[in-house]
This record gives structure tokens, sequence and C-alpha cells, in this order.
């Protein structure tokens, strides 16, 4: 099941990649013909996606390589860098494009608006297939991924709009003003996938998981009285790991230690955790990282 959820994401991001590239390529040629700057400052951004989005499948496939000496836990961390990167380009090229609107409000040009309404349509559509793809998709790279072109997409449907419009009245400014709505709301958007991502990075404890309710699950396992040096965090968003020290109390065999290891595993069990360890210590026993 995990390889088919790796193999499906990486064949959902390379397909986004060749597609997004292919537009790019398009949208170039397009901007000149109809002589459009908010086309090819588009383009500009599309051509920085595709670069992202070749990144990502890149470290889409590295991520499942297997762990060796010097990755001990594997390369699925490598699928998070992704996200990061992504989330930071995202943000570059919206201020770009910022900047750029503004540029238009200050000095607005004539374009060809049914040019630019044919753009936009092909934008539509080409970016929207894609964007559909990854938003399927369950790895934080793919839900990083997907907010590039649902902000393409976005921006496709204000070109429409905007052609539509200036094809029966000249009103320079809506361009440029629903391109800061937009890049508004998308920057609200991914400022919370890389506040999600930091705090992977940052092994914070991963959502979903409530690490007090679960140490109160496992202080009612007979014979545990205390525990130390809980640790949980996530490799990449959706492969969690577990550790923590076990005190325990009245036990007078070597089955009784087992039966509490067999207790605890499975309320682990029970939670998405890709890894866990779990170390016992007796009573008279003293723990250094206690």
């Amino acid at each position: 099941m995990a390889h088919d959820h790796h193999q499906h994401s990486e064949n959902n991001i390379k397909i986004a990649f060749f597609i997004n590239l292919a537009f790019t390529i398009i949208e170039f040629v397009g901007g000149i013909w109809v002589n459009s700057v908010a086309i090819m400052s588009d383009a500009v951004h599309d051509l920085g996606d595709s670069l992202s989005l070749g990144t990502s499948w890149y470290l889409q496939r590295k991520s499942k390589q297997e762990s060796d000496r010097n990755f001990t836990f594997g390369y699925a961390r490598f699928s998070l860098l992704g996200a990061l990167i992504n989330s930071i380009v995202l943000i570059a090229g919206s201020v770009i494009v910022v900047y750029n609107a503004v540029s238009r409000l200050i000095h607005p040009e004539a374009t060809d608006a049914r040019g630019m309404m044919w753009f936009a349509i092909l934008g539509i559509a080409v970016n929207g297939f894609a964007a559909w793809r990854l938003t399927h998709g369950k790895s934080l790279n793919e839900r990083v991924l997907s907010w590039h072109l649902i902000e393409d997409v976005l921006g496709w449907v204000a070109v429409l709009v905007v052609s539509i419009i200036l094809q029966f009245r000249d009103i320079s400014y809506l361009d440029p003003v629903l391109s800061l709505l937009i890049t508004l709301y998308i920057l609200w958007g991914i400022s919370r996938r890389l506040k999600q991502t930091l705090i992977i990075f940052l092994q914070g404890a991963p959502e979903g998981i409530d690490l007090v309710a679960l140490e109160e699950q496992i202080r009612a396992v007979p014979h545990v009285q205390s525990l130390h040096h809980t640790h949980i965090w996530s490799l990449e968003g959706e492969q969690h790991v577990f550790s923590t020290h076990l005190k325990l109390e009245g036990i007078s065999s070597f089955s009784e230690i087992i039966e509490v290891k067999r207790n605890v595993k499975s309320i682990l069990g029970r939670y998405n955790l890709q890894q866990y360890t779990i170390e016992t210590e007796l009573d008279n026993e003293e723990c250094r990282m206690d």
C-alpha cells in the first residue's frame, strides 16, 4: 500500500510537471502574440512553477530510497524538502505578481482582449486538470504543489473575466486589481502550509495525535508506574515516530515485562505510527534521561 501511494504521488507530480512546462512555452508565445504583459508575467511565474514541479518530482523519487548508513530513517524527508522549496518559490512568485500588478495600475497598457480570452480558457483547462490530479494526493508535497496550480487556475479565471469585460468596456485597472486579490488569497493559503512544513522540519508533534491522551492510556497499563523521555515527531507529515521510557513497578518475572510491552504496542497500534521504540526500566533502576 505504501509503495502504491508513493508511486501514485510521483505520477501526479510528473504529469503536472510536463503539463505545466508545455503550457509555459505556449504562454510565452501567446503573450507576445496578443501583446499581453499579464500573460507574459504569468508565463514567468509558470516557469518557476515548472522548476518547482521538476524539483519535487526528483525529491519524491528520492524519498522512496531505502535507508542506509547516511540516512538511517530512509529518505522520506526529501519529499518534505520539496514542499518547503515550493512554498518559498510560490511566495517569491507571488511577490513578483504583486509588483507587476501595481505597475499595471500605475501604467495601464492595452491588450488583445479576444486573444486573452482564448488563452484564459486554455489556461483554466490545462492548469485545472493538473491541480485536480494533485488535490487528490495525500502527501504534503502534493498539497503544496496543488496551491501552485490553484493559483494559476484562479489567475486564468481573472484573466477570462477581465478579457470579456474589456471587449465591451475599457476598464484598465480590473486586471491588476483581480491579480492582487488572488495573490493575497494564495499567500494566505500557502502561509498555512509553510507553517505546517516548518513544524515538521523542527520535529514538532504531528497533527491528529494527542500526546497527553496517549500517555494517559499507557500509564493505565498494569505495572506502568510512569513515563519519561517521551517523544513523537513526523518524518514527512505522514509517517510518525514515537519513543518512550517506561518505569515499571511490581514486576516479578520477565513474562510480565513482555506483557506490558504487548499491551503498550497494542495501544500504539491505534495510531498512525511508522516506528516506535519502548525502553523499560524497573522501579529500582535509575535512568540518566529521567
